[in-house]
């Protein structure tokens, strides 16, 4: 059995389950994000992939890469990007956004499972995966195959909701995550119960030592992590060596 949000389903059922909040999710994803965070995301999107070290020309997969944002970031630091997401809606999206912005040059799109990715051994100077890791159903077969598909020296970066450090900041929080969220989602999403399960997958996600433990038994070497805006968010980095 694996978590669902607060519910315990069997693997095969937590995977269709995702599925189905992102396909409901998906057109009005990028909206929902502006106003659950108050456009806060954005400035957390871009201090992200600005400190990736990122260089012009490196090879770049964007694991659960959705509607694009950190695949554009990336791609503005000459990045090659591979947009790779399980969800079909979310990729949709994503490439209706490109497509408008006139922007096809130096983007991949692929529909793929990222605890089984279809691609070669040591294919990417990059992996980046932005508040995607939780919604796997297998951790450790992700972070497996991100370590895989990365050249030695290759480095994965990891933005995911994390644990709220300060008391009163963690009890904001939590009033924002269960009294308001839902709410929104179903007043702009139609979907009240999807956000629902995404703010319980914050809490059942492990804290910051907790993942890069997870990460260095997988094989990642100079792991770490740092906070963002008091721990609502961390990026954790790992390196192939």
């Amino acid at each position: 059995m694996t978590d669902f949000g607060y519910r315990e389903v069997a693997p095969e059922e937590k995977t269709r389950l995702v599925g189905q909040v992102f396909t409901s999710v998906a057109q009005k994803y990028d909206l929902m994000n502006d106003l659950m965070s108050l456009g806060i995301h954005r400035l957390w999107k871009r201090h992200f992939v600005a400190t990736c070290g990122i260089r012009r020309g490196d090879q770049l997969l964007d694991l659960a890469g959705g509607t694009g944002d950190i695949a554009w970031l990336a791609r503005g630091k000459g990045a090659d990007v591979t947009v790779a997401d399980i969800n079909h809606a979310m990729l949709s999206v994503g490439r209706s956004r490109m497509d408008a912005r006139g922007t096809v040059q130096g983007f991949d799109w692929a529909q793929v499972n990222a605890e089984a990715l279809p691609f070669a051994d040591g294919s990417f100077d990059h992996v980046t995966i932005a508040f995607g890791l939780r919604n796997v159903t297998w951790r450790d077969r992700a972070l497996a195959e991100m370590y895989r598909v990365l050249r030695p020296g290759g480095r994965v970066h990891i933005l995911e909701f994390s644990k709220v450090g300060l008391p009163a900041l963690a009890k904001v929080y939590d009033t924002w995550s269960f009294g308001v969220l839902p709410r929104l989602g179903g007043a702009i999403a139609g979907d009240a119960d999807s956000y629902q399960y995404l703010a319980e997958s914050i809490r059942r996600f492990p804290d910051q030592p907790s993942l890069a433990e997870e990460m260095q038994d997988t094989g990642f070497e100079r792991v770490g992590w740092s906070n963002l805006s008091g721990g609502i968010c961390a990026i954790h980095r790992g390196a192939r060596v």
